[in-house]
């Protein structure tokens, strides 16, 4: 039975080889773009999978790369023991970065923005409350009407088809994105994608993926996540339709 998430996903066009590794090949989402914007949101509410937790308290493995990165943003959320070890697991960082971050707050975050000038933007990490998040939509969009339009009509119809999926119900999704692709001249989409940590539950679990998180639930909080999206593009339409209305406005006066 074809699931209702399928015109949400990349087309799957088989597998290749390449040496000695296999890829699977699938659908370019920017296939006829000249100057896409792109924006990559991280969706639930942690990006870390309850195994990793489970490994992390059996056998740590300390990583210094991730120490390196704390150190840069907040030294002071390490403890005196990560400073002396000069390490971290790469649970502790993974969990650091979802409670540092909107991924905590508003159930997503965003990773990175490339605009049409193929300028990236990645300082997002600090941003928790949903003003934020539509400011960053504002800018993204250039505050484009018909392009934040599309951008919410395609959230609405996938929150329907979500809510539809025997998949979703299913499966823990844990560091999936949604990747938000327009261009000045054509039509706004979103896609899911990054399916890496997506795992299957029990036959007995029926996950609702809009409640919090308990260690053994396994629910990831996707669709609090997509709710919080779509408060903050309903938002960014209202600002845009304001500023549209003013442009408007001083047009007609000065004629």
């Amino acid at each position: 039975m074809r699931d209702p998430l399928r015109p949400f996903v990349p087309q799957y066009h088989g597998m290749v080889t390449r040496g000695e590794q296999c890829y699977m090949r699938l659908e370019d989402l920017l296939s006829g773009l000249r100057r896409p914007v792109i924006m990559d949101c991280k969706m639930g509410l942690r990006t870390y999978q309850e195994e990793e937790l489970a490994k992390a308290l059996n056998k740590a493995t300390f990583r210094s790369d991730m120490y390196q990165k704390m150190v840069k943003m907040d030294p002071s959320a390490l403890s005196a023991e990560e400073h002396a070890q000069r390490g971290v697991t790469k649970w502790r960082y993974l969990q650091w970065r979802d409670t540092t971050s909107s991924t905590s707050t508003l159930g997503f975050r965003i990773e990175g923005i490339m605009m049409a000038d193929g300028s990236v933007q990645r300082d997002f990490k600090k941003i928790l409350t949903s003003a934020k998040v539509t400011e960053a939509f504002l800018y993204f969009t250039k505050s484009q009407l018909d392009i934040l339009k599309a951008y919410h009509t395609r959230l609405l119809a996938l929150s329907d088809a979500l809510t539809n999926s025997s998949f979703f119900r299913t499966h823990e999704v844990i560091g999936s994105s949604l990747l938000f692709v327009h261009e000045h001249s054509s039509k706004a989409s979103v896609w899911m994608i990054d399916f890496g940590k997506t795992t299957p539950v029990h036959d007995t679990i029926k996950l609702r993926h809009n409640i919090p998180w308990t260690e053994g639930s396994r629910e990831d909080g996707y669709l609090i996540g997509l709710t919080s999206l779509i408060t903050s593009l309903s938002q960014a339409i209202s600002v845009a339709s304001c500023q549209e209305e003013d442009s408007s406005g001083e047009g007609q006066s000065i004629t």
